[in-house]
């Protein structure tokens, strides 16, 4: 007889959910004339509600499902909630910005929830086929959104270089995948840990291993795998650099950790140290790098390559406070740089324009409230108390601490030093410096004002009240270890 799979919709009913939301938009945009904008925020955004009261049952869940494939585990749990959480922000974020673009585009929404469908399915991922299958939903999608602005050529060559290049990273991952079963006949996650543990490691596996680290470091912008990031956060439209920068990168960490801890634990002494190294390089250049920039999308991508360094420290550390430190990182810079960029995103105008440090001069002044808020979150960014940003440092420093990485964790205040410099600059442009032409009004939308005032409170709450949330990472990562 043919054995039935293990089926349990249950488990990926907050996937599922999304989805229909996704194909809901897509269907009903085809019969809206006007308005096809509204119409896809709305759906989306009640979609990412009910997908949020459905994913509520994971957190009391530890199995597996369809054959081993899915986990279902309060870590599925915790990272699906976040990717909800930046999808809902993001679709709140966009509703002005594609109207003052013109674009009344309702496949937008489509396309930013069938995203999140494969980031679910690869934080979920108990096996690196279906971690696979995630990554390219999620990565096809974004190519999608990257290019999404007709008649731009940065826009459309952001999408170009994305692809290429996700598509090579995407082989070597595969092709690591294909190594790893040969040498242990498993592609799911507790085979392949069986395999490592039994002291017999070949080094087709360790190659395989290899070739899973650096596909993973291509998603996460770790140097010298981000050759990528400037480009296409400088080219695609704000609201989508936003989501890239969180949505990916939560995304693509959740299965790192997932497959590293859980697979390869027993070759942590192997691994741990590549991580040492490209933490390091992560940390230095992407700061750097920005120091230098004058584009701010340009210099929040290299802050953004910087905090993947940051992460990679906690990951070096390889303990259950290190990733619970992760976890919590992850989402502190949710909240903070998805409350950058709709900043970035109110600042700008039609045709992705005013994205130069020099278009903030004076914004202290003309827009207060504006320049508050980005205050607030480049204050997270660079580590500062009383915010969100400055527990997540403080957290995966100490893990490493504990770890006996005293070196990186040297490193890493350093570089976190340095980048008080290109952080402030933004500031002192903004309370400091006169405009050189009289700015233009800004007008809040409801859902801009709405997603602002969500990300400042929560930066500024989960900073000053931590222990909450640290718990639910520290419950959320024991099913890795």
């Amino acid at each position: 007889m043919i054995p039935v799979p293990e089926v349990n919709l249950g488990g990926v009913l907050p996937a599922l959910v999304i989805g229909v939301a996704g194909l809901l938009a897509m269907l009903l945009g085809l019969f809206v004339r006007k308005g096809a904008v509204t119409v896809g925020a709305v759906i989306g955004l009640v979609g990412v509600l009910i997908a949020l009261m459905v994913n509520a049952p994971l957190r009391l869940m530890n199995t597996t499902a369809f054959s081993g494939m899915i986990a279902l585990d309060t870590y599925t749990w915790f990272f699906n909630m976040l990717i909800l959480v930046s999808v809902g922000l993001t679709i709140l974020i966009s509703m002005k910005y594609l109207v003052d673009q013109g674009l009344d585009l309702y496949e937008y929404f489509a396309i930013l929830l069938f995203s999140a469908v494969g980031m679910m399915f690869m934080v979920s991922g108990s096996h690196l086929l279906m971690i696979f299958v995630g990554l390219e939903t999620l990565s096809i999608a974004v190519y999608v959104l990257t290019g999404l602005l007709p008649g731009n050529t940065k826009s459309s060559e952001a999408s170009l270089k994305y692809l290429l290049l996700g598509a090579f990273s995407s082989g070597l991952f595969l092709y690591g995948a294909a190594l790893l079963y040969g040498a242990s006949g498993s592609l799911g996650l507790a085979g392949l840990a069986k395999y490592f543990q039994s002291g017999s490691v070949s080094l087709m596996a360790l190659v395989g291993m290899g070739l899973l680290l650096v596909g993973f470091s291509f998603k996460v912008a770790a140097v010298p795998f981000h050759m990528w990031t400037p480009d296409v956060y400088d080219g695609a439209p704000s609201p989508i650099t936003g989501f890239m920068s969180v949505g990916v990168k939560a995304a693509a960490f959740a299965a790192f950790l997932r497959v590293f801890f859980e697979c390869f634990s027993s070759a942590q002494v192997t691994w741990a140290h590549i991580i040492w190294v490209l933490a390091v390089l992560t940390m230095i250049l992407g700061n750097l790098a920005a120091i230098v920039q004058t584009n701010i999308k340009r210099m929040l991508a290299y802050s953004s390559i910087a905090h993947a360094g940051y992460i990679l420290v906690g990951m070096a550390a390889g303990t259950p406070s290190g990733a619970a430190g992760i976890l919590y990182y992850l989402l502190a810079y949710i909240f903070t740089n998805l409350g950058a960029f709709a900043v970035v995103t109110m600042v700008g105008r039609r045709g992705e324009a005013n994205i130069n440090l020099d278009d903030y001069r004076g914004l202290g002044k003309s827009h207060p409230t504006l320049a508050l808020a980005m205050s607030i979150f480049l204050f997270s960014l660079a580590g500062i108390p009383p915010t969100a940003g400055f527990i997540g440092k403080f957290t995966i420093f100490s893990a490493a601490i504990n770890a006996g990485y005293i070196w990186l964790v040297i490193i890493g205040v350093l570089t976190s030093a340095a980048s008080v410099f290109y952080y402030f600059r933004v500031i002192m442009k903004m309370y400091m410096e006169a405009p050189d032409v009289e700015p233009e009004s800004l007008q809040f939308s409801p859902s801009m004002a709405f997603a602002l005032s969500i990300t400042v409170m929560v930066v500024l709450y989960i900073g000053i009240f931590p222990t909450t949330y640290l718990n639910l990472a520290t419950e959320s990562v024991k099913t890795l270890f």
